[in-house]
């Protein structure tokens, strides 16, 4: 088994890494597998403590004892757009994008063995076949799939070029100050809690826009459009000024009287290439019942 490891994952331990993306096998294990040299990263034996770099080549000789299988599973999926080497799915809020340690199952990639097999690219494993960029469990919306390993190199340099548009809706908490804003604050893991992100002065560049759309009392309708895209990116930068993304409790907007799923953001537009050509695509889908039922109320 092979894998990459992308911007979103480096600084991770490799035995944390490899336990996030092999969710059939125990930590300890993994790091038994690291130490007797099963795993080698760029050919090289490391630690498991090893702090993984973008673009490490990770190789694992899976015992043939384990099953290291994800399951597929027949789960409807909302395709948006598709053609010979890739599609566009409407990701629900509420799925995972692939399998976690924790979870196995019922994840969008269960959901794409299901119909699409192994015709999937698997440049970052078989636990992330297809996958090109991930959304958050509860954010909704627009994710590229790539079909094939070409297709998957040919997507991903639009978004490390950053040629890809991605743009977001989301209300926040508060009254949001200018009507047009950019954020440009470096984000990196929080030292304290490991599942969450902050702005630190070490972190990576991340960059996000913001354009209000609408002002209400005590919040604000806001499209957000990623120059970058780390982890949590909008969130992290949100929370910083003071906005928090409603019902999102992770990055302290606690709970509102609305009532909804965590936080209120969706993935709604893209703009990409089309592969293997010029032929650019432009997606938009309508507002998800989160945000609808949240707009409502303040509209009321």
């Amino acid at each position: 088994m092979i894998f990459y490891v992308d911007e979103n994952d480096e600084n991770k331990r490799l035995d944390t890494f490899l336990s996030e993306i092999i969710p059939d096998l125990s930590r300890s294990k993994i790091q038994n597998y690291i130490k007797s040299g099963a795993v080698k990263v760029n050919k090289q034996e490391k630690k498991p403590s090893y702090s993984l770099k973008e673009r490490d080549r990770i190789e694992f000789e899976a015992p043939e004892k384990e099953d290291l299988s994800i399951k597929p599973q027949n789960i409807p999926l909302d395709i948006v757009y598709e053609d010979e080497n890739m599609l566009v799915v409407n990701k629900p809020s509420g799925m995972l994008t692939h399998p976690t340690a924790l979870e196995r199952e019922n994840t969008l990639v269960n959901a794409l063995l299901y119909k699409y097999g192994n015709n999937l690219s698997d440049i970052n494993g078989e636990f992330r076949r297809g996958i090109l960029h991930r959304l958050d469990r509860n954010t909704s919306g627009l994710l590229m799939i790539a079909k094939n390993n070409k297709a998957h190199e040919f997507l991903a340099n639009q978004i490390k070029n950053h040629t890809l548009t991605k743009k977001y809706r989301a209300v926040v908490k508060g009254n949001y100050e200018a009507d047009n804003d950019i954020i440009d604050l470096p984000i990196g893991r929080n030292p304290n809690q490991p599942h969450k992100m902050t702005v630190r002065d070490d972190g990576k560049e991340s960059k996000t826009i913001v354009k209000v759309l609408e002002r209400f009392k005590d919040a604000t309708y806001i499209e957000l459009t990623l120059i970058t895209g780390r982890t949590h990116q909008i969130r992290v930068h949100l929370a910083y000024k003071k906005h928090p993304v409603f019902n999102d409790t992770l990055y302290g907007a606690g709970h509102s009287k609305v009532k909804t799923q965590e936080q209120v953001l969706q993935s709604y537009y893209l703009r990409f290439t089309k592969p293997f050509g010029d032929e650019i695509i432009e997606l938009e889908i309508e507002p998800d019942e989160k945000l609808k039922k949240v707009l409502k109320y303040l509209r009321s």
